[in-house]
């Protein structure tokens, strides 16, 4: 048997759009060394709701990770799944902040 004890560090993406095209882009994703979750949610706001995705990453320590290193998969991945989902911003919550990035002009 074997233990081992890594320091938590997690990053959650959201976005809103199709479930089947994130997780295939997840996938596509992963090959090059990346384990996520993948989970349906859905954003309800202000006059609508709107499907959208939640996908996890963290430090495993059978593989760990700098969290410096996981935070910029988690960019990566969020920008690939932002343009196949047709979307115009992320969401990536971190222990310690919330980043949203947006395509669209600041108002």
């Amino acid at each position: 048997m074997t233990s081992r004890i890594d320091p938590t560090f997690t990053a959650t993406i959201y976005l809103a759009g199709d479930l089947a095209t994130a997780r295939q882009v997840c996938r596509e994703f992963c090959m090059s060394g990346l384990c996520v979750t993948v989970e349906p949610t859905e954003f309800i706001y202000t006059g609508g709701a709107e499907a959208g995705v939640r996908v996890g990453l963290l430090n495993y320590p059978r593989f760990p990770a700098e969290p410096d290193l996981i935070f910029a998969k988690a960019i990566a991945l969020a920008n690939r799944l932002r343009e196949r989902l047709c979307q115009h911003s992320w969401l990536i919550v971190t222990p310690s902040e919330t980043i949203w990035d947006s395509t669209r002009e600041a108002v």
